[in-house]
């Protein structure tokens, strides 16, 4: 492979589980014992880490930049109708793929090195989850650079990015722009009351060392609660490293980044 990956850092994480698999290899399993601090808690459930027969896959927050070299393979009727990672519907006569780590909808232009012909693909799905093996295409994907037959092929896989413009003639996509979820809006939370009274409280005496100490209403099936956050930041970095050095250096218990 000659690509680089930005190396994610050791911060551990607590991972919903991602309700559906791609390339039909079964339920994602989140694994709280060693992933439990939340530090995706604000992203995508398709950005956060995720285990599929006992190995953890990193979803990679950055596509830019993104080349590889491997065996592609392709998925057809057996999964046509069921749902993609993405929540989509896998339509076996689209231009997609699955992928274990970019991010969801970037477009990578996949080439057959046996052959030289090349398409662009979307991904919307995970996988595969063979050794060996860097993308599932779509049946029709597979088609047009000729996989269908061997089943495999070598190929490289480039990083587009995100579409921004498609053609008028038959909708493909002609400009994209770097998928990149390291930057955006992020703060940190450390604290969540069940009483709004408790959580302002905590707000005040926060907003004397720290700047942005705000309360951000939550519900869920268990009721309503008042999420007391600190900081503010424009990218994951940056939020995560203050997370940590609040726990490590001035006695916080918890603390975690989130997307605003």
């Amino acid at each position: 492979m000659n690509y680089t990956i930005r190396t994610l850092m050791p911060a551990l994480i607590f991972c919903l589980a991602v309700a559906v698999a791609g390339c039909g290899a079964g339920s994602y399993d989140s694994d709280h014992s060693r992933y439990g601090d939340k530090r995706y808690s604000g992203t995508k459930p398709t950005q956060r880490p995720y285990r599929i027969a006992g190995k953890h896959y990193y979803p990679m927050p950055s596509a830019n930049g993104y080349v590889e070299k491997g065996r592609a393979s392709w998925y057809g009727r057996k999964f046509h109708g069921r749902k993609t990672s993405n929540g989509e519907t896998y339509n076996m006569n689209a231009m997609t793929a699955a992928h274990k780590t970019l991010p969801m909808n970037t477009w990578v232009r996949v080439e057959n090195l046996d052959n030289g012909r090349k398409i662009t693909v979307r991904i919307n799905d995970r996988g595969p989850f063979v050794a060996g093996r860097i993308i599932d295409l779509s049946y029709k994907a597979a088609r047009h650079i000729g996989i269908v037959g061997p089943g495999t092929a070598r190929v490289q896989v480039t990083a587009l990015g995100k579409a921004t413009a498609y053609s008028k003639k038959d909708h493909t996509p002609v400009n994209f722009k770097p998928v990149d979820y390291w930057k955006g809006n992020f703060t940190v939370q450390v604290g969540a009351f069940k009483v709004r009274r408790n959580a302002e409280r905590y707000r005040i005496k926060l907003s004397k060392d720290y700047l942005n100490a705000h309360i951000v209403p939550y519900v869920d099936d268990r009721g309503q609660f008042h999420r007391v956050r600190i900081g503010k930041f424009n990218n994951l970095d940056d939020a995560v490293t203050f997370s940590q050095r609040l726990m490590t250096r001035e006695g916080f218990t918890h603390a975690f980044a989130v997307a605003e």
